[in-house]
């Protein structure tokens, strides 16, 4: 099985929506969009996810479910360095880096920075939505991994879409990986229109763990022409 985690375009947050940028970004998405065999898309309610989505859905004739947990993971806290209402993927490392129990795939939800707001239970929330999704064809949470005792052939080959936003593609990630979502957050860039990849192996029978094969992958907007958009970074992107 295949999920791939597109981000939205360009964002103009605003008016939660796409820039100009954005739309040119999304345009050239969709030629490569539509070049997959796809067994589904699922689509954030958030309207930049949703106008990044439309074009390459519009031209495979294809519609997305969407889904109220893959709106961008929302929780604030209140930072040390920065006060209230500061979302937690958006930290100074020179603060989480020097908390030992940000680096835990459990423990980063119970420090007092995260129990400063519902990061716990909106972590939980999401990764409920995900494995929920998961179940539907046949991936079954067990631990750390996943059960396909129920699991069809044709669904370990389903390739999933799901159009969302960078923190909550990275908080997801560190759920189906094992990994502290801050380590993610804290050292991933995923650019704008950009694809992320997990693919499940099954090297023991009956159990699969989802391995990942790329992450913030912009290959369609180099071959456009179109410059990686800044946002979500703070130095300048390599465009080579």
């Amino acid at each position: 099985m295949r999920i791939l985690f597109v981000r939205h375009g360009d964002p103009d947050y605003v008016n939660d929506t796409i820039t100009e940028k954005g739309k040119r970004e999304a345009a050239l998405l969709a030629e490569r969009v539509a070049k997959w065999e796809v067994t589904d898309f699922y689509v954030s309610p958030l309207g930049r996810a949703q106008a990044t989505a439309a074009p390459g859905l519009k031209k495979l004739g294809r519609t997305a479910e969407t889904l109220d947990w893959l709106r961008e993971f929302h929780a604030p806290v209140n930072d040390p360095l920065r006060g209230e209402g500061v979302i937690p993927w958006d930290l100074y490392p020179s603060y989480w880096t020097r908390i030992p129990k940000m680096y835990e795939k459990d423990g980063f939800a119970d420090t007092d920075l995260m129990k400063s707001g519902a990061v716990k239970e909106e972590y939980a929330r999401v990764c409920g939505g995900m494995d929920d999704l998961l179940k539907r064809y046949g991936y079954v949470r067990e631990g750390g991994v996943y059960r396909t005792d129920l699991c069809s052939d044709v669904n370990r080959e389903a390739v999933i879409v799901l159009f969302c936003h960078m923190g909550v593609t990275l908080y997801l990630m560190g759920h189906l990986l094992g990994i502290s979502p801050v380590v993610l957050t804290g050292g991933f860039f995923l650019p704008p229109t950009s694809v992320t990849m997990l693919a499940s192996e099954e090297r023991e029978p009956g159990i699969a763990y989802f391995r990942c094969q790329a992450a913030g992958d912009t290959s369609h907007l180099r071959l456009g022409g179109e410059p990686v958009s800044v946002r979500g970074y703070f130095t300048e992107p390599f465009q080579g």
